[in-house]
C-alpha cells in the first residue's frame, strides 16, 4: 500500500528523531545549529509545524547523513552512527 504525503513526512521526521538520538544531539543542539529555538524544533520534530525543503537538507547537513537516508522506510532501528542497516 502507497503511503499518503503525511505518513512519509511522519517517517521522516522518526528517521531524524532516531539519528539525533543515536548520535547523543539534544533537540537544543539541533536548533541551535539552524538558528531556531528549541520549542520551534520540538514542534517541527512533532509534525506541528511543516518541515521546509531547506531545513530538510540542513537537518542532513547537521546529522551528517545523506538526504536519501532520512527518506527511507524501515530503517534506523541499527543505525551505528555512520552506516545505516535495513531492519528485519
Amino acid at each position: 500500500m502507497e503511503q499518503s504525503a503525511q505518513e512519509r513526512v511522519k517517517s521522516i521526521l522518526k528517521n531524524i528523531r532516531i539519528i539525533r538520538e543515536q548520535k547523543e544531539y539534544s533537540q537544543g543542539y539541533l536548533a541551535a545549529k539552524l538558528g531556531i529555538s528549541q520549542n520551534a524544533y520540538s514542534k517541527m520534530e512533532l509534525g506541528h509545524t511543516l518541515l521546509t525543503v531547506e531545513r530538510l537538507f540542513l537537518i542532513a547537513m547537521v546529522l551528517e547523513t545523506d538526504i536519501t537516508k532520512l527518506y527511507q522506510q524501515g530503517i534506523l532501528e541499527n543505525y551505528d552512527g555512520g552506516n545505516l542497516e535495513e531492519s528485519a
